[in-house]
């Protein structure tokens, strides 16, 4: 370690993404990637803004973007944040609305970056155990008495389980809540789950946080938003402008307008990805799997007489890459991004091999 680093950073625990190994013929399942390509609208206009006027600053605010996603969303311009990605629109999130006296609440089994935020911004958490089967209990993060949360944060669809809270049960915990911020994060939203985006007008206590990387399949791009009532978003771009004025630079901003504006691109490609899954879910139960309902781009699947460890190492001697957790409670499943329609045959021939062996 550094003599020169701060208290903070001695006391960090990074996170750490997905692996992106540099394999021949890998079948990289692994990061949640979309199998298939943005929409070539977006990449026409990526290409049509790589002229002399990437000397220019982009616009700091990203109207056009924001407009656009407003009309899709049937919001105000004023109602939308956007930044480069989804991880530094929850990362401004934290700082903005979620850290308080009390503390944030969050599932114990969730994506991972947030007890990290947790630990950059000093915030004080408590993890909720999810319940035997992994879903959320609506009943556990409503206050009980004087326990009361500060701001509150889950994933709907949840990761790395895949399951989903319908969007009553969102409208309770935001509705039981109404002095604490609640964050729901829908990176997975598109693939199966009901957006508590129409709710943002109803609840001014209620953020949406999306993400263009994956149904919109620019994970390169690095372009993420968030939807809510305007105190919300003055609160995220007071925070964005003492960090970064210019977070999406002209080509990440003409490559999210035209995806937004490309919808018959957007719902085939969910589409394809959702119907792929159902079959690997149903083949993964045919080898004994047992797989978590999913209502995103990935399952997450364990098998009873198999080690999970051990069958991520077996199909990366196959050049096929799935994620393993090493976390109590989930350390003997395995996180299946869904691929194509060959690269998850690819998947189940190796498993079946493995199986066998």
């Amino acid at each position: 370690m550094s003599r020169y680093w701060s208290a903070v950073v001695h006391g960090l625990t990074p996170y750490v993404p997905g692996e992106q190994p540099k394999l021949d013929k890998l079948v990289k399942l692994n990061t949640n990637e979309h199998p298939y390509g943005p929409s070539p609208k977006a990449l026409e206009a990526i290409r049509a803004a790589t002229d002399d006027s990437l000397r220019l600053y982009p616009d700091p605010n990203a109207d056009a973007l924001k407009a656009a996603l407003a009309k899709r969303h049937g919001l105000q311009p004023e109602q939308i944040f956007v930044g480069n990605g989804s991880d530094e629109v929850l990362a401004h999130a934290f700082m903005a609305l979620l850290r308080h006296e009390r503390p944030l609440w969050f599932p114990d089994i969730t994506y991972s970056f947030y007890p990290v935020y947790c630990g950059l911004y000093d915030i004080a958490h408590r993890m909720i155990p999810l319940a035997d089967d992994y879903s959320i209990r609506v009943e556990d993060y409503l206050p009980q008495g004087g326990d009361l949360p500060g701001a509150i944060i889950f994933p709907n669809p949840n990761a790395p389980t895949g399951r989903a809270l319908a969007l009553t049960d969102v409208e309770r915990i935001v509705a039981a809540n109404p002095d604490a911020a609640v964050l729901v994060d829908e990176a997975y939203v598109d693939f199966g789950g009901d957006s508590a985006i129409p709710l943002v007008d109803r609840y001014p206590n209620l953020l949406v946080v999306h993400t263009f990387s994956k149904s919109r399949s620019l994970a390169g791009l690095r372009v993420g938003f968030a939807a809510g009532h305007a105190s919300l978003i003055e609160g995220l771009e007071r925070v964005k402008n003492s960090f970064n004025s210019y977070p999406l630079d002209r080509l990440a901003i003409a490559g999210a307008v035209a995806s937004v504006e490309d919808e018959a691109f957007f719902l085939e490609s969910c589409r394809k990805v959702v119907a792929t899954r159902e079959v690997l879910v149903a083949k993964m139960a045919a080898l004994g799997f047992d797989v978590l309902p999913s209502a995103a781009n990935f399952i997450f699947a364990r098998h009873p007489q198999r080690d999970g460890a051990e069958l991520a190492a077996e199909l990366r001697k196959r050049a096929i890459i799935v994620r393993h957790f090493k976390a109590a409670r989930i350390d003997q499943f395995l996180r299946i991004t869904v691929g194509t329609d060959e690269q998850c045959e690819a998947l189940l021939d190796a498993l079946r091999t493995i199986l066998r062996g």
